[in-house]
């Protein structure tokens, strides 16, 4: 019986909770909810400029195939690949005997149409005289005359001709034309070869540049006469500068990338032709909207759709706004769509919060800063 009571006596106040309970609307119970403590971030702009690697080769901005003017048999090669050779210094030899012999063939025609040149022009002398003294008349002069231009045609025509045959026998001897390494044979002692046929190819070192491949979706990222970074993979801790000097017109049919050459201002004494080499390609910097990532969150009800939650300044209440995600950032920064800058949004705990609560900062509000320059990777600006 007395625990009876006891029922009785509570039973009141049971029905007097439920019932202010139920008259609670949600929005009571947020209102009613303390205000939690939150990490702030004011949005601000910042300015990035990416950074694209590029793989290189370094190579020689002048590099020439030397060849053979004339046809003839290789008698000697007398240098070999990697050989450092000055200007004039003898690459490859021909056998010139058969030259030798049509300068000496030439030079006797010479001899004799000189010869025949020196009788016509005094034959010449002696039928003016007899012009003069009209002992010949004008048609028998000028058949002596007709002979003596001719003579003297022959002996021009000769003349040109043993100059060009000499100039034949000085080409069986293939030389540097400037210093230089050698960096291709492509020809043998006692091989026969054609005029114009490739000998030696001849490397100029005061000049280096690297050689690299863009692809197409990037060509608009690069200009010329734009200054870059180069790094080599034997020492990467030293950095270099390089000057684009050109970039193909047209895409290379089967690997569709365009070719560019950037000439280097430093380094050309480190740089060995043929080494790997790194180019730092840096894009024109430009102003993002940049939030930490820890301030980006998902839904149950939109779990494809990244959110972030602005707080109203004036109520101290959160707003849940949708973003869209761009690249990610030093500083564990994302790039962000959909926030203006200057304002102030939650940066850390965002799962914990709902929609409309109020909440408490944990910590002075940040000021709005001017634009900070960041780059999305490593090395060289």
């Amino acid at each position: 019986m007395a625990k009876r009571n006891q029922f009785r006596l509570f039973k009141p106040l049971v029905y007097l909770f439920l019932s202010l309970l139920m008259g609670c609307s949600p929005q009571d119970q947020k209102a009613n909810l303390p205000p939690r403590p939150v990490k702030v971030f004011r949005v601000d702009t910042t300015r990035v400029g990416s950074v694209t690697l590029y793989a290189g080769e370094v190579r020689a901005r002048f590099e020439t195939t030397l060849s053979f003017r004339v046809t003839g048999k290789i008698l000697a090669r007398p240098v070999e690949i990697g050989d450092r050779v000055r200007k004039g210094q003898l690459l490859a030899r021909l056998d010139n005997s058969d030259f030798q012999l049509a300068v000496q063939t030439l030079k006797a025609q010479l001899k004799s149409a000189l010869a025949d040149r020196a009788f016509a022009k005094d034959d010449l002398t002696r039928y003016r005289e007899l012009l003069d003294q009209k002992v010949i008349s004008n048609p028998d002069f000028d058949r002596h005359q007709t002979a003596y231009t001719n003579a003297q045609e022959r002996v021009a025509a000769l003349e040109a001709q043993l100059k060009q045959t000499i100039n034949q026998l000085e080409y069986t001897e293939l030389s540097a034309d400037r210093e230089g390494v050698i960096t291709a044979l492509e020809v043998e002692k006692g091989q026969v070869i054609v005029a114009g046929q490739p000998v030696v190819k001849l490397a100029q070192l005061d000049e280096k540049e690297i050689h690299f491949d863009i692809p197409e979706q990037r060509i608009a990222a690069i200009k010329n006469h734009q200054t870059v970074a180069v790094t080599l993979l034997s020492d990467n801790e030293h950095q270099f500068n390089a000057k684009i000097r050109e970039i193909s017109v047209s895409a290379d049919p089967a690997s569709r990338t365009y070719r560019a050459k950037a000439t280097l201002l430093d380094g050309q004494q480190a740089a060995h032709l043929g080494m790997t080499a790194t180019v730092w390609l840096t894009s024109d910097k430009t102003d993002l909207v940049a939030v930490p990532l820890a301030a980006v969150f998902t839904s149950q009800a939109q779990p494809k759709q990244q959110q972030v939650w602005v707080i109203d300044e004036a109520t101290s209440t959160v707003k849940a706004v949708p973003v869209q995600l761009g690249s990610a950032l030093p500083g564990e920064l994302v790039s962000i769509e959909g926030l203006q800058a200057g304002q102030l949004i939650v940066s850390a705990g965002v799962q914990r919060l709902k929609e409309g609560q109020t909440v408490r900062l944990s910590e002075s509000l940040p000021r709005t800063s001017k634009n900070q320059d960041s780059a999305s990777a490593g090395k060289p600006s």
